[in-house]
């Protein structure tokens, strides 16, 4: 990521933290992160994980979508890129998003939110993809949807998969 967005996403991090009335310690022990690395991710240093970054969305109790809303270019980990293509206003929440995985890439993707679900529809390569232990492969053009509740992956092989991703969060208050 680059500086200026990593200054955009730690500022905003901070702008949500302080809106909750937690402090830096409060934040980072509830997302299990260092408050050290959070402290730098806060000052627009560092180089976030995207598991850090959905464990700190999943704190401060926003879809990642909101976290990440301010920065214009992908996040760029081991091989997977994400952007934020939209983001809904509605009940329940929906975010969009375009989605890069690198040949042979293996992501696994923590638990998110209680009641969310994944659906994904790949536009281009192949693409193993779902629940642990439930995973399903795609081709151009296959969609699935899964619950993102549980720890989840994608994989790829030989060629790039690139996909768009929504993520619908459990509307507050609804049981899964």
């Amino acid at each position: 990521m680059d500086s200026l967005s990593l200054s955009t996403l730690g500022q905003h991090l901070q702008a949500l933290r302080v809106a909750r009335g937690w402090s830096l310690s409060q934040l980072a022990s509830a997302a299990g992160v260092a408050k050290s690395n959070l402290s730098r991710l806060e000052q627009g240093n560092g180089n976030p994980t995207l598991d850090t970054i959905w464990r700190l969305a999943a704190q401060l109790n926003v879809p990642f979508g909101t976290l990440v809303a301010p920065i214009s270019v992908p996040l760029d980990e081991d091989g997977v890129q994400v952007r934020l293509i939209d983001q809904g206003t509605d009940t329940p929440q929906v975010d969009a998003y375009w989605m890069r995985c690198a040949p042979h890439t293996m992501r696994h993707a923590e638990p998110h939110t209680p009641g969310t679900i994944e659906s994904l529809t790949v536009v281009s390569g192949w693409l193993e993809a779902g629940p642990e232990g439930a995973t399903r492969t795609l081709t151009a053009g296959e969609s699935m949807t899964f619950a993102a509740d549980q720890p989840h992956l994608y994989r790829t092989e030989e060629t790039w998969a690139t996909l768009l991703l929504t993520v619908v969060y459990a509307a507050p208050g609804a049981t899964p």
